[in-house]
């Protein structure tokens, strides 16, 4: 993966959790917004008579560094980016209060 810019590299591990999805009753779609650096995994669909809708996974590029707004995954988004070469330094983990930030390995902002 290296080389990629950060917009390829988020939008690829994205990509990775709508992958092999069982459930018949609801889907996982990836919303990118390439323009503004938004990107998002929805899921969406019911179970029985239940809606279910809502965001898994939101990921915004802002002033160099990805912040991650939102991480339902168990693998977590953060660690698959570093993985991938990206210095913790550049992700902020956005989901967390700011005065907790700084405890993390991660950015702050």
């Amino acid at each position: 993966m290296e080389g990629m810019s950060y917009p390829e590299l988020v939008q690829t591990v994205l990509a990775k959790h709508t992958e092999n999805h069982q459930s018949k009753e609801t889907e996982k779609e990836l919303i990118f917004d390439c323009q503004r650096h938004r990107y998002l995994v929805i899921h969406v669909g019911w179970e029985g008579e239940k809606r279910n809708y809502g965001s898994m996974i939101h990921v915004d590029i802002k002033d160099g560094k990805i912040w991650i707004q939102r991480d339902l995954t168990e693998e977590g988004v953060a660690n698959e980016l570093v993985e991938l070469g990206v210095p913790k330094t550049d992700i902020v983990l956005a989901f967390r209060a700011p005065h907790i930030r700084q405890f993390t390995d991660f950015a702050v902002g």
